[in-house]
């Protein structure tokens, strides 16, 4: 059986990792998770010799000693007691004693067998699921051990054209008990601060990861005791939005995650605590993680061109945005996820005043409208005017909301990917029925870098540069790398209407190949019947 070995350190101790090329995902992340010695829920990141985070699964780049990859968990349950630790106690043994003893005994296995043998795979299997059927059952009944827990679970694929618009029922409450698990861990401060920047790699962290994330924000901009949020309320609405985002390419939760962390790391960037009330603050995030809630991948021109539902109701005028407050203020409705419901009236009046008014400036039709308004306050910019403010929570979410150029290239491209599969999605369902096609949206006419090069040009770098007039420091955060994605986009447009012109003349001198050939062939034709028929016969 070939295998792989992984060199990595755990807390600066060395370790190493063996396992089947084939080896399933689950077990990979099992072998890290106990050289780690963490728990069941701890979250678990493993980092490349470069700091970026990689996915621990069986397509690790196997390594050597001198390029060790570093495991940390980097968030864990302080507080929990180590599985099993009570029940081992009223047993009289030390289950941390037998844990080591275990772990000798597997080493020992590898060492004199060689590689460890599917055997010992098949029974760590078989203890992991008894052990989750021992974790999921309430009271102890041979009855519950052995009824069949995991019926009707299943792992959503990741191909959207096989899932469902919204999300099942079983999908949300697998990632609900996930979160709810984890919503009680420790979150590192090296996290914590990664968090705050525009570099943050979103692919590494899974939706149940993602809401306790969520949730440190709220925590970290000190919401919960400023606004008195009970944790189980914000733990409900976070999972409310996570349920009403649904299964498309781009506009789904971790876009509205993206955008959230962009807004938050603005806050931080440019020292927004120290310049404007918490309640505004609250409400930008708020509107950044609301801003797209229950979006079905088709923008507003098809909603009013196709006459559906939500054009319908709101007269044609931003319908999607519209609808994204609706969605919003109806999660806020519900006593068990308001987490405005410990403030004044006149607070939530300002809130929702506030939210609506950000959401609603998402809508990229009203674009030179609001930077025009934000330009014309800039050179007498006085936070302390209420008309001035709303203007710049409008900018942010807007800069927020189409930020991903500003990332690293590796977490910006994958995100033009999803972007343009949602947007080919769209023309061709435009096509089918007849409708207008919207044209940067049409496969047959839009490549990857001529989407983003007049996009960048004339959309972003103008709007990421008026608002780094008003913040000097954001130069360097999101404008330095919009131009080298520009610069890329520009080249690789280039390097495309290159292989386009080669081709053609590839094809126009084949053409002329094979026309000459032809000529050729037909003059050989004249001169060999020709002459030769009009010799006369000698025989």
């Amino acid at each position: 059986m070939e295998t792989k070995i992984i060199y990595f350190t755990v807390n600066g101790r060395p370790e190493q990792a063996e396992f089947p090329v084939d080896c399933p995902a689950q077990d990979v992340k099992d072998l890290f998770r106990s050289a780690a010695e963490a728990g069941p829920h701890d979250i678990l990141k493993l980092y490349n010799p470069k700091g970026n985070i990689i996915n621990i699964s069986p397509g690790l780049e196997p390594n050597s000693p001198n390029s060790c990859y570093k495991l940390e968990v980097v968030a864990a349950d302080c507080n929990s007691e180590p599985l099993g630790a009570e029940l081992a106690g009223a047993l009289g043994f030390d289950l941390s004693s037998m844990e080591k003893r275990l772990q000798s005994l597997e080493k020992k296995i590898l060492i004199e067998a060689g590689e460890t043998p599917a055997v010992v795979y098949e029974m760590k299997k078989q203890v992991d699921s008894f052990r989750e059927k021992l974790e999921s059952v309430e009271h102890l009944s041979w009855l519950g051990l052995f009824k069949d827990l995991s019926e009707g679970t299943h792992k959503p694929s990741p191909f959207y054209h096989k899932r469902t618009l919204r999300k099942t029922r079983d999908e949300c409450e697998h990632v609900r008990e996930k979160f709810l698990q984890m919503s009680s861990l420790e979150v590192s401060e090296e996290v914590r601060q990664y968090l705050k920047t525009p570099t943050f790699d979103n692919w590494q962290w899974e939706d149940a990861e993602i809401m306790v994330l969520l949730q440190v924000m709220y925590t970290d901009l000190d919401f919960i005791a400023t606004f008195n949020i009970e944790p189980e309320v914000l733990q409900q609405f976070l999972f409310e939005v996570y349920r009403r985002y649904n299964n498309i390419p781009f506009h789904n939760f971790k876009h509205c995650f993206c955008v959230t962390q962009m807004m938050y790391g603005l806050i931080w960037l440019t020292d927004l605590r120290t310049k404007m009330d918490s309640i505004d603050l609250l409400i930008m995030l708020t509107s950044a993680v609301c801003h797209d809630l229950d979006h079905t991948g088709y923008n507003n021109a098809y909603q009013i061109n196709a006459r559906t539902e939500l054009a319908l109701r709101y007269n044609d005028i931003s319908p999607l945005e519209n609808h994204h407050c609706a969605v919003a203020f109806e999660i806020l409705e519900k006593t068990e996820s308001n987490i405005f419901r410990n403030l004044s009236m006149d607070q939530y009046k300002r809130i929702r005043e506030g939210i609506i008014k950000c959401i609603l400036a998402t809508d990229m039709t009203r674009h030179n409208e609001i930077l025009n308004k934000f330009k014309s306050i800039l050179p007498a910019f006085d936070f302390t005017n209420k008309d001035h403010k709303d203007v710049l929570m409008m900018i942010l979410i807007k800069v927020s909301d189409i930020s991903n150029e500003a990332r690293p290239m590796e977490v910006a491209e994958p995100w033009l990917d999803c972007l343009l599969q949602e947007f080919y999605n769209q023309s061709d369902v435009e096509k089918l029925e007849g409708l207008p096609v919207t044209p940067f949206m049409d496969r047959d006419k839009v490549t990857k870098p001529s989407s983003q090069t007049g996009f960048i040009r004339f959309v972003l770098l103008p709007l990421f540069i008026e608002l780094a007039n008003l913040f000097p420091c954001l130069e360097q955060h999101i404008i330095d790398p919009v131009r080298k994605a520009l610069d890329y986009y520009t080249e690789m447009e280039k390097a495309l209407e290159r292989e386009k012109q080669n081709r053609a003349q590839s094809e126009n001198a084949t053409k002329s190949k094979d026309t000459s050939v032809g000529t050729q062939g037909t003059a050989d034709s004249h001169t060999e019947t020709g002459p030769e028929a009009s010799k006369p016969d000698t025989q």
